[in-house]
């Protein structure tokens, strides 16, 4: 799945308002993309500071090059072709009010 990269610093503020870390970033210049991997990496994840491509619940971003320059581009959302399967992401949370709150207050 790509990322609306004209905000692409934005979508990475918003995970680490989720609580996530940029454990990795794999650039791809010659292939034209970039590879960004989130997780949590608090003590109390689930597999803290383990290596990151041994890690519970990691999220894989993708930058395309130029994409944000193109007047066309339009991100995949998993609910048509192409790349029809994939439409959401899920994040467990204790009080699903409490942490819709915390991020519209932020301005997401």
């Amino acid at each position: 799945m790509a990322t609306n990269t004209s905000k692409y610093k934005f979508n990475l503020k918003f995970y680490e308002h989720l609580g996530m870390s940029l454990i990795q970033k794999i650039p791809q210049p010659d292939a034209k993309f970039d590879l960004y991997f989130l997780a949590y990496d608090s003590p109390t994840a689930m597999s803290p500071k383990a290596p990151w491509y041994d890690r519970q619940g990691i999220l894989e971003l993708t930058h395309n090059y130029g994409t944000e320059n193109d007047p066309n581009y339009k991100p995949a959302n998993g609910n048509s072709d192409p790349g029809r399967g994939f439409g959401h992401v899920c994040i467990a949370v204790d009080n699903i009010q409490a942490a819709c709150q915390r991020i519209e207050d932020a301005g997401y």
